[in-house]
């Protein structure tokens, strides 16, 4: 099996599971999701994209779950990608129920992991959540952008760089919804190719809060 393949089937190196806490929308205060992964794989799938001009299976990256480096708990989710082409992104997608028929504020935090501070934009941060999985980078917000401040949208997410701080650094965006005609919507968070360089990053400490508007 190709990497793509073994890693989507959790058995990617390092692939040792994790465990998400999902729950229906409501007034509660607790977040509809929480991930930490510490359990196993579950419901993640593991994916990449690069553009047309390279071929995806030239294209090497990994993802998993690691002991390596975690924010709290033992464990985080591992990205790595290479940088030979100066492109290409790697995320992880999980599903998030909510209730069709309503439009809902939506809070999204994670804690993303660099090896140092760097004054080069090697990678930046992707975090998104919509009614469909991304399929493509075009899926993800562009270089700078956060949904916070821009109302109604389509998705939400944000795509921001990475190696602004050694070690942990929280990311966050808020998403108003339309009234969404599915009960899934779907978080990815992963990492976009900069700087033509390898780089491994962690990511810990998801959290997705739910309100209906």
């Amino acid at each position: 099996m190709r990497r793509r393949e073994l890693l989507r089937t959790g058995a990617g190196i390092g692939a040792v599971g994790l465990a998400g806490v999902a729950g229906c929308a409501g007034g509660s205060d607790a977040p509809a999701f929480e991930e930490g992964f510490e359990g196993d794989i579950g419901e993640w799938l593991f994916d990449a994209a690069i553009g047309p001009e390279v071929d995806i299976d030239e294209f090497d990256w990994e993802v998993s779950f690691s002991e390596a480096e975690a924010s709290s708990g033992d464990r985080s989710l591992r990205i790595w990608n290479q940088g030979d082409y100066d492109d290409g992104v790697t995320w992880a997608t999980h599903p998030i129920p909510v209730e069709s028929g309503s439009s809902y504020e939506i809070e999204v935090s994670g804690r993303f992991w660099s090896e140092s501070e760097s004054f080069n934009t090697i990678r930046h941060a992707l975090m998104r959540l919509g009614p469909e999985p991304p399929e493509a980078e075009e899926d993800f917000p562009q270089p700078g952008l956060n949904t916070t401040e821009l109302g109604e949208t389509p998705y939400g997410g944000l795509r921001d760089a990475l190696w602004l701080a050694d070690g942990w650094r929280e990311y966050a965006f808020e998403w108003t919804t339309p009234e969404l005609s599915t009960d899934t919507l779907h978080l990815a968070v992963g990492t976009a190719v900069i700087w033509e360089a390898d780089a491994t990053h962690y990511v810990d400490d998801l959290a997705v809060t739910v309100e209906t508007r």
